[in-house]
């Protein structure tokens, strides 16, 4: 009796190997493993280690009879190890088991069977999901811009004051280079800290983040905008008030735990492409007072909804604050940008988009109905961790 599995296996561990031996209690297991092609571009990140490596590691397993790198692609990767093999059984666990995998086996006449995820006797619950977010977690967050962006440079706040909206996330997925959340300045922050954000006063570390990051012989011309280093280092979510400087006048933050839940339950991502070289996003840009003051108002309306956990008020802020950047930086919307927004747009349950950063491309942030049924629905979506400490 052949018995089949299919996975990644990039973070092996003990959850991998007790469901290896339940699953050759059903017959004589084989092993089919994402390739890293199939990684990168289904689950967005490169792997920890290459297929060749992963192969070597799962053959190596006692309870498996032999493994094989799936040659195909997205979430049944594993169909022409299948027809090569042809299984008596497919074993999958709760978390893995789908009706598109179910109907396969039906349609094949391959026994589908779905395990819980159990620990073997004594040991503590593992899975890959747990294991990122606790690396994460000792590493450096990123940030995700809910609304008033560009108010943090004095060009813009220049014509009326305002406030940035930030949220602090873990970053338990791979965060891409030149794509809206704040490499630049996690990148400077790696060469203070390379591990983790020092214990110290956040509002404090911020200022030393931005200063450092904006020092005086940086010869580019740019200064990066403060809520960069205030979204990655003040946990939660903070609001910053700018007129007409690089430092805020005030901050604010907002750690309510019922909060903070709320915005992760109506928020994720989904990647388009990096911001191409050469790009700018800054030309033909409309900076008047009406634009401005456009954009401040949609921010203290996006504040004022996430304080009442208002959807429809905060996915119509979210909305208008987004539109207010474009209007004053058309060039954010680059070839390509638009059509994913349609793509999105046209889905029910999302309620609003943008793009973090400085846009030109990255990700669209998504404000949508349910963000775990969403990203169960759409295996590119990406949920968020808003970081408490």
């Amino acid at each position: 009796m052949k018995v089949f599995v299919s996975g990644c296996y990039d973070l092996l561990h003990s959850g991998h190997v007790e469901f290896f031996r339940q699953a050759s209690q059903y017959g004589d297991l084989y092993v089919g493993i994402g390739s890293d092609a199939t990684i990168l571009d289904y689950k967005h990140h490169k792997t920890l280690y290459p297929e060749q490596e992963r192969l070597f590691m799962v053959k190596s397993i006692r309870y498996v009879t032999d493994a094989f790198i799936n040659a195909g692609s997205g979430v049944m990767d594993f169909v022409p190890t299948v027809e090569a093999l042809h299984p008596d059984r497919f074993v999958v666990n709760s978390d893995g088991s789908s009706e598109e995998k179910r109907k396969y086996c039906e349609e094949h006449g391959i026994e589908y069977i779905v395990l819980d995820r159990t620990p073997a006797d004594g040991l503590t619950p593992r899975s890959s999901t747990d294991i990122k977010r606790t690396l994460a977690n000792s590493g450096i967050p990123t940030r995700l811009d809910l609304a008033g962006t560009w108010i943090d440079q004095p060009y813009v706040s220049c014509h009326a004051p305002g406030w940035a909206i930030t949220i602090s996330l873990v970053a338990d997925f791979d965060v891409r280079e030149r794509c809206g959340l704040s490499t630049s300045t996690r990148n400077q922050i790696r060469r203070l800290w390379p591990v983790r954000l020092p214990d110290m006063d956040p509002e404090m570390l911020a200022k030393l983040v931005f200063c450092f990051e904006n020092e005086p012989e940086r010869n580019d011309g740019i200064i990066s905008g403060a809520q960069d280093a205030i979204g990655i280092c003040i946990p939660g979510l903070c609001r910053h008030f700018y007129n007409a400087h690089y430092w805020p006048e005030k901050i604010e933050q907002c750690t309510d735990e019922p909060i903070l839940a709320w915005l992760e339950s109506h928020l994720t991502l989904v990647p388009m492409f990096p911001r191409r070289p050469g790009c700018s996003v800054v030309e033909g840009r409309q900076i008047n007072e009406q634009n401005v003051r456009a954009l401040a108002a949609a921010a203290d309306n996006c504040w004022n909804a996430i304080m009442r956990c208002d959807l429809d008020a905060f996915a119509k802020a979210y909305a208008d604050s987004f539109n207010a950047q474009v209007t004053l930086f058309p060039a954010m919307i680059q070839p390509g940008v638009q059509d994913y927004i349609d793509r999105y747009s046209a889905m029910p349950d999302v309620r609003a988009w943008k793009m973090p950063g400085a846009g030109g491309g990255g990700y669209l942030a998504l404000v949508v109905n349910d963000a775990t049924a969403f990203c169960k629905a759409h295996s590119e979506a990406i949920p968020l961790t808003i970081r408490r400490k």
